[in-house]
């Protein structure tokens, strides 16, 4: 009895350990985070903590939670904004190269912290999914503030890729054209069952039965399984216009994702692979050809 009891206080605390790691806001020392003077975007970070009419903009969402964002005013008066969605384990401060792209090209941007990150309120990450029904608030709240013939792209990184693709299964406003995510996975499952063997070394055999653990802990706790956070499904109802970016050495969430999330939108779409890069350094790597993608894309549908 006693090996009984020793086994399963040990299996407690070992899935609390992992959901803590995954799930629960908290500083992740394995997640880079930060725009630094050495960083190759460094410049566009600058450039855009220089732009004047910051707006602070803030909603308290469906599940109480006081979410903070700034809303930037494009140069010249337009319809078209971009909202930037960032990723794990950091702030909005990691996209600030991506708002001001999206400045420059002649759009209103707002650029928010997700739930549990930054200046916003929340413990607990949605991986995607919960983000997903956050960003549908923040988008009417653009609609109520800019108007209905607002033309909204949503461009997400990483994490901030699901909860784009997310969002578009999720049937959003009309008046939301088109979307761009960069480095996003396929889904919550196969992106953590990568991270178990590339961080732990763990076998499958042991890390499905985990995930699936941690997956039932979500939807105590979080109110949504790793079921709910599957790009690939979401992306099966959508039919609006999609760019997919993805670096071709990316080693934190695999170039091979994304393939499967581009076969199944059912949209209009177009695929960006720049070679050599990381996660999340398509940008960095080729600056030019990035942007040149990005407004090419955008032209067609905004």
């Amino acid at each position: 009895m006693s090996i009984l009891i020793g086994t399963l206080v040990l299996f407690l605390a070992v899935t609390a350990y992992f959901f803590y790691t995954v799930q629960v806001r908290a500083d992740k020392d394995f997640i880079g985070g930060g725009i630094k003077a050495d960083h190759p975007l460094y410049e566009r970070h600058q450039a855009w903590l220089a732009v004047p009419a910051k707006q602070d903009w803030e909603l308290v969402n469906q599940d109480g939670l006081k979410l903070k964002g700034q809303f930037v005013p494009a140069k010249q008066s337009t319809r078209k904004t971009a909202i930037i969605i960032h990723g794990f384990g950091v702030d909005h401060n990691t996209n600030t190269p991506y708002a001001m792209l999206m400045h420059e090209q002649g759009y209103n941007v707002l650029l928010a912290d997700n739930r549990a990150a930054g200046a916003s309120e929340g413990k607990l990450v949605g991986y995607g999914y919960l983000e997903a029904k956050d960003y549908l608030e923040w988008i009417d709240l653009i609609l109520a503030r800019q108007g209905a013939d607002s033309e909204i792209v949503v461009y997400g990184t990483s994490l901030g890729g699901v909860t784009t693709m997310l969002l578009a299964g999720m049937n959003p406003p009309a008046q939301v054209k088109a979307f761009i995510e960069d480095s996003g996975y396929t889904n919550v499952r196969e992106e953590l069952l990568y991270q178990a063997h590339r961080m732990y070394k763990m076998p499958e055999v042991v890390a499905k039965p985990l995930i699936e653990v941690l997956s039932f802990y979500s939807r105590v706790l979080a109110g949504y399984s790793y079921h709910d956070a599957d790009a690939k499904i979401a992306l099966r109802k959508n039919t609006r216009p999609m760019l997919f970016i993805h670096g071709a050495k990316d080693e934190f969430v695999p170039f091979e994702m994304q393939e499967p999330l581009y076969q199944a939108s059912n949209g209009p779409k177009e695929k960006l692979v720049v070679p050599g890069a990381d996660h999340m350094e398509a940008y960095e790597k080729n600056v030019p050809e990035y942007e040149a993608k990005v407004a090419h894309f955008l032209n067609q549908y905004m």
